[in-house]
């Protein structure tokens, strides 16, 4: 993770919003990269984004990729159009516990809740005790359903974070079938916050649509490869529905000041019919 975004001078820091109920991954997240800093739940992304628009929040954590589920499809419609900017980027290990309410032992356990996808995480748990899996909202509200009822038979999927704010004892960690889970977060703000140019682990993330002609895409992204520029990713997706519009993510290294970035963004831009730099921010130390 990059250094926190620091707040402006003589003030305090703001909370950080996150899509979740308190003790969700992403909380953990907010709470694992800017320790000690208030954090807020949001219904929906839309809800997080909205906080650091209207000043409710500094910072707001997104998570955009799992290393298991792929992209996070929401990020992709909403962050371009925000406003806000990319300012640094976390990765933070999924970690699933088995929760349960105090006095409870694995084998009182008859019914598992948490997300869809959490719960296609765990198949080998739910074979091994025999499980009936209930899917609900969201990890941290399964925590917050079982801590309500109160019951030894009905247990949750979620973090370790969720046990401690929903008074739940953890009855097995890290009972997730892939232990490489990780899911990546943007970290975004109101104000872009680059490095400054040739700073050496910067990357920088772009959005862009290129022209429908033939070795369009080709001739876009020969630019990085003719200066040398590294790229980390690249993701295509529809656009609004329509097989024919196709919008493409791309991630590289550098600054897009640095004279090499610069002159691919350059060719690049000549081949596209849209062009948006999302951020530029340091390489989070996670990536080795």
């Amino acid at each position: 993770m990059n250094p926190a975004v620091p707040p402006p001078p003589g003030s305090t820091p703001g909370p950080i919003a996150f899509q979740g109920r308190p003790g969700a991954y992403s909380d953990l997240a907010c709470r694992t990269a800017y320790p000690g800093r208030a954090t807020m739940g949001c219904e929906t992304f839309a809800d997080a984004i909205k906080a650091v628009h209207d000043g409710a929040a500094d910072l707001a954590m997104l998570a955009c990729e799992n290393s298991l589920a792929g992209r996070v499809p929401d990020i992709h419609s909403l962050l371009p159009e925000s406003g806000l900017h990319i300012v640094g980027e976390h990765f933070q290990r999924v970690e699933h516990c088995l929760l349960g309410v105090p006095g409870t032992a694995i084998g009182d356990v008859r019914r598992l809740h948490t997300h869809s996808v959490a719960m296609a995480q765990v198949r080998r748990l739910i074979d091994e005790l025999a499980l009936e899996p209930v899917i609900e909202f969201d990890t941290a509200g399964a925590a917050e359903l079982v801590a309500g009822w109160g019951r030894k038979q009905d247990a949750a999927i979620a973090s370790s974070l969720a046990a401690e704010l929903n008074g739940l004892v953890i009855l097995r960690r890290n009972v997730e079938d892939a232990a490489h889970n990780t899911t990546r977060f943007y970290v975004t703000a109101r104000e872009p916050l680059s490095p400054p140019p040739g700073q050496s682990g910067t990357m920088t993330t772009i959005l862009f649509r290129v022209r429908n002609v033939p070795a369009a895409l080709y001739k876009a992204l020969g630019g990085f490869a003719t200066n040398g520029v590294n790229m980390t990713r690249i993701e295509s997706y529809m656009l609004d529905g329509f097989f024919s519009s196709t919008q493409f993510l791309l991630e590289v290294d550098g600054h897009p000041e640095d004279t090499g970035l610069a002159r691919a963004i350059d060719e690049l831009q000549f081949f596209s019919t849209a062009l948006k730099i999302l951020g530029s921010y340091t390489r989070s130390s996670f990536r080795g």
